[in-house]
């Protein structure tokens, strides 16, 4: 795991203000406020999805993360890469994970 990745990935979310990061999985939980809303691992960003907003991760051929084999949180998607790469566009795409 790169700090690097997850320190850009905080940096194209500062908008949200309080975002943080914590170590877990291997990787990093991302919050705002007491909000659990993405993990950073393996260089990658899976954000919290619901009913309303799977539809747009899965339509981009986005999968669930998965820690490890046995350990999946069907729940967080990954973020497509041009997303990651649009500050704008993953602030917008964090607030819904956020809701």
């Amino acid at each position: 795991m790169r700090d690097s990745f997850v320190e850009f990935v905080l940096d194209q979310l500062s908008e949200l203000g309080d975002a943080r990061r914590r170590a877990m999985f291997g990787g990093f939980g991302l919050y705002c406020g007491q909000a659990f809303f993405g993990i950073v691992h393996d260089d990658r960003l899976y954000f919290k999805t619901d009913q309303s907003s799977v539809g747009e991760y899965v339509a981009r051929g986005m999968n669930s993360f998965r820690a490890n084999e046995r350990r999946a949180l069907r729940n967080y998607y990954e973020v497509p890469p041009d997303v990651v790469d649009d500050r704008e566009q993953l602030t917008a795409w964090a607030r819904v994970a956020l809701r």
